[in-house]
């Protein structure tokens, strides 16, 4: 039986397991592979909202599997920082503080713009780049007809597309699992988000660093967008964490 595509729609062969989450192909997984990515998608959606404590038989019964594959993939989604795991209390999607955002962020940004040096340093061919050059494409698209949410959908997986072209597949998954740590901000964040000019304009400069295979280039322009950027995410999740008075 050919294996169950991985719940992100992606587009692209990058193919990191990371962008918008969905539930496609879960059904057709084994019981714990099923679990874990059927409970990730609830937790990043907001399906199960930060603070939601659930006993281990209420998770069973709310996905309809046995206790043995829900308590593996707890066990999985609290390796990554999802989860809070109490014996005999249950267990609690975590919620995200600031700090927390801020200090995921550190990391992730950092794991990034290594992963862009190396695929810098690997070369792109001219599938990937066309590929690359049409998410560029969409991206301002999307900024001029005012589409946010569209844009943020390709802007990462343009992201992920040149993570997934790193070869690294440690350095893919490590930042996979980070990357679930801050989707939830990235979603609060949305509907306070400026159009993304400066974005595209940074996106276009690494882009150029990539083409021309300069590894030293690609790490200075992608590092300077991810501070930039970063800065900007974190003042908008404290806006949206001031006003729902979870600051």
């Amino acid at each position: 039986m050919p294996q169950a595509e991985p719940p992100f729609a992606r587009r692209g062969k990058g193919r990191t397991s990371r962008s918008i989450p969905s539930l496609h192909g879960v059904t057709e997984m084994a019981a714990r592979e099923r679990a874990y990515h059927d409970l990730r998608y609830r937790i990043l959606t907001g399906r199960l909202a930060p603070g939601t404590t659930l006993l281990e038989t209420e998770l069973a019964g709310l996905l309809s599997l046995s206790r043995t594959p829900v308590r593996e993939a707890v066990i999985k989604l609290e390796e990554e920082g999802l989860v809070e795991v109490r014996p005999r209390h249950g267990v609690t999607v975590k919620a995200l503080s600031l700090q927390d955002f801020a200090n995921i962020l550190d990391v992730f940004s950092a794991l990034e713009v290594r992963a862009f040096e190396l695929t810098a340093e690997r070369g792109l061919t001219n599938e990937q780049a066309g590929l690359l050059g049409r998410m560029l494409d969409d991206m301002e698209i999307a900024t001029a007809s005012g589409d946010i949410a569209r844009w943020s959908d390709l802007d990462d997986e343009f992201h992920s597309e040149v993570v997934g072209l790193c070869g690294n597949q440690r350095l893919q998954s490590a930042l996979n699992a980070f990357w679930g740590q801050q989707y939830r901000a990235r979603m609060m964040i949305l509907p306070l988000r400026p159009l993304p000019d400066e974005s595209n304009s940074e996106h276009r400069h690494t882009f150029e660093a990539l083409l021309a295979k300069d590894r030293a280039l690609t790490r200075s322009r992608h590092n300077a967008h991810r501070d930039r950027a970063d800065k900007q995410q974190l003042e908008l999740l404290r806006r949206s964490l001031g006003s729902s008075g979870l600051a």
